[in-house]
């Protein structure tokens, strides 16, 4: 780079290779010095516009060499620096110059430099083969007199959005004004340019004609929305993601509004009040918009969105279809002049064309996409609507999938909570504490249980268990098993016989399934893990049997923590029917850890966790409650967890403590 001197203010690598100077050799000096004196072409050093031409300089071994070599304008606000460069200043050490010189002489892209006002500052030889700019292209031209372009309007537009962004747009297509019948549209990429000190000089635009038939532009947006949606199952985050796809590539605003509220604590839109001139339509389920303060929108996401009831939202859901309205009509007696509000904010931020588009899937319609131009100049085509439409099909699946998910997730959540004790007791026997941490989004309800239950003589049943499988037929299986250790526990049923009879019933309960199902798996419906075991305070001690669950752990008063050795037993379900119990001596003030997998699998293996468990049980803490959440918050301090987190403990009292309970 010259000052406006024409000293050097900046020296390349690329420089240093073909002169053989360093930098300190040549930072400050006039670059005359860098060009053979006499020669007929040193008139670049007092050039006062862009120039190109081949010109004799003197390399630092005295040598003379020829040079093909560019002069342009640049950042003409600050003093007017200038870029010197050429094909030869751009190869690697070993590459010949000979090797880039096509991309300026013969290459199929034509490139061209702008600067801040989007003139047209330097472009290389491929630009006079391109109907794109014409035969004979102005140096110094705007790009919508040097661009030959149906919507030249809609280049300045992305020119000026990349050069105060700095986001590169990849496959914006542009038709020449006079485009022959079968000619394919040309795919323009455009680039910005910045200075040393990071400021914007101009925009590099690169184009290149796409084969006959292909849509670069549509291409590559649909490509764009297939790689940012469908990886969340949150509908919130999926109708967002679309929304931002589509600016400003397509829009200059977008917003994605459901007929059906993405969060379960929202009051359905049947039980709010419409106003004077408008009702509840929708929810604001995702917005995005050329200015980061949203200035065109008047409702925010997550809320509710209020149309009139006769107007193209209302429309669009009734007929299915999508309303296009190039030009948007705002005079007196149009559909706006019942929603003064959305007409107060068109006008203001100089909305002028719209498109709303159905968001259907499985035979209904969730919702609307809308899509609006403000600051781009160029109305939407018939083009623009069948893209905007394939965007809305392919996202609409995908937020029906996640709203799905959520009703099924709020389902089971809700299912789980009734079914799950709300006040667990060990009476004067144990005292007990209790920590369950769900599964996160990405897996649903799992199907982890816990209970407590008072039997005779003062003894006192404890239970952990964990259906497989997530979702409402774990939370409902779960809620099934539950009810069948209370109801066997009350029959006084020892630990290994009450696990084979829940496996019986599981197996039962299978066939039934099976039979009824017209081409059902053979396979169990029903399969959970549980550990339960039944505490005599008269003896002091603990007898367990495990259907495939890990073992339990005991604490002792002086803090030392041992798993128990009970045989583990086939899983509920499988139908083997063999279980064992141990009994397990367990002294006064001792702690009992029961615990589902998900507290020590994570990610680690099992022996790991266990290891975990221990330790972190045997560190002490004020009360039992806070030694639950102790061990949860170290076992899992990263939560959301993919598995169900189980973990009840349950400390023995004193007998002294304890109160006889007849039988």
């Amino acid at each position: 780079m010259l000052s406006a001197d024409m000293a050097v203010s900046v020296w390349a690598g690329a420089a240093e290779r073909l002169w053989g100077y360093s930098a300190d050799e040549v930072l400050h000096r006039p670059v005359e010095g860098l060009l053979v004196s006499g020669s007929p072409d040193t008139p670049l050093v007092s050039a006062d516009g862009p120039w190109s031409g081949r010109v004799r300089i003197r390399r630092r071994d005295g040598r003379e060499a020829t040079a093909d070599l560019r002069l342009t304008p640049l950042d003409p606000d600050a003093g007017g620096s200038w870029l010197l460069w050429g094909p030869n200043t751009f190869g690697r050490p070993g590459l010949e110059p000979a090797a880039v010189e096509p991309l300026f002489h013969r290459s199929p892209i034509g490139l061209a430099i702008w600067d801040r006002e989007l003139r047209c500052v330097w472009f290389n030889d491929s630009v006079h083969n391109q109907d794109l700019y014409g035969s004979e292209p102005e140096l110094g031209g705007h790009v919508t007199d040097v661009v030959r372009s149906r919507q030249p309007e809609f280049l300045q537009y992305a020119m000026e959005i990349v050069l105060s962004t700095g986001v590169p747009v990849l496959g914006h297509e542009l038709r020449p004004t006079e485009a022959r019948a079968n000619d394919g549209p040309y795919s323009v990429a455009l680039i910005r340019l910045d200075g040393p000190d990071g400021r914007p000089l101009g925009v590099c635009s690169m184009a290149v004609q796409a084969g006959m038939g292909q849509k670069c532009g549509r291409l590559g947006l649909l490509n764009e929305a297939r790689s940012r949606i469908g990886t969340d199952l949150d509908p919130l985050v999926t109708s967002q993601r679309l929304a931002e796809t589509a600016v400003p590539n397509l829009a200059d605003y977008v917003t994605i509004d459901l007929v059906e509220a993405a969060s379960p604590d929202k009051e359905p839109l049947r039980r709010l009040k419409p106003t004077d001139t408008s009702i509840p339509g929708f929810y604001r389920a995702g917005a995005a918009s050329i200015h980061e303060d949203l200035r065109e929108s008047l409702w925010a996401r997550g809320t509710p969105v209020y149309v009139p009831q006769a107007s193209p939202f209302t429309a669009v859901l009734t007929s299915r279809r999508s309303h296009f309205e190039p030009v948007l009509d705002t005079s007196p007696g149009s559909w706006l002049a019942g929603d003064p509000d959305r007409a107060r904010v068109i006008r203001q931020t100089g909305m002028h064309s719209l498109m709303i588009v159905p968001l259907q899937a499985r035979g209904a319609v969730l919702g609307i996409a809308v899509f609006v131009r403000s600051r781009n100049p160029v109305p939407f085509s018939r083009t623009d609507l069948t893209l905007a439409e394939e965007l809305s099909a392919r996202a609409a699946l995908i937020i029906d999938n996640a709203l799905r998910y959520t009703r099924e997730r709020t389902a089971a959540l809700a299912i789980q909570r009734d079914l799950m004790p709300h006040h667990l007791s060990g009476g004067d026997t144990v005292e007990v504490a209790t920590r369950y941490v769900p599964a996160d989004t990405d897996r649903c309800v799992g199907g982890d249980w816990f209970d407590v239950i008072q039997l005779s003589r003062s003894r006192v049943a404890l239970v952990v268990g964990d259906v497989v499988g997530h979702g409402v037929n774990a939370a409902l299986t779960m809620g099934r098993l539950r009810a069948t250790v209370r109801a066997l526990s009350k029959l006084e049923v020892p630990p290994d016989e009450l696990l084979r009879l829940m496996d019986e019933l599981a197996m039962d309960i299978a066939r039934d399934c099976s039979d009824e199902g017209e081409g059902a798996s053979a396979e169990p419906v029903i399969g959970a893990t549980c550990l339960y075991g039944v505490y005599d305070p008269g003896t002091r001690r603990c007898t367990f049997s495990s259907a495939g669950h890990p073992p339990p752990l005991i604490v002792s008063p002086a803090g030392s923590a041992d798993f128990a050795e009970v045989p583990p037993g086939a899983p509920i379900g499988v139908g083997l029917g063999s279980f064992e119990s141990a009994e397990v001596e367990v002294a006064d003030d001792s702690v009992m850890a029961l615990y589902s997998d998900g507290l020590i699998e994570m990610d680690r293996d099992v022996d790991r966790g266990l290891q975990e468990l221990r330790t972190a049980l045997g560190t002490p803490a004020a009360s039992l409650d806070d030694l639950c959440a102790s061990v949860v918050d170290t076992l899992a301090p990263d939560r959301p967890v993919d598995d169900d987190i189980t973990l009840l403990l349950a400390r023995t009292r004193p007998a002294a403590a304890q109160l006889t309970v007849p039988e």
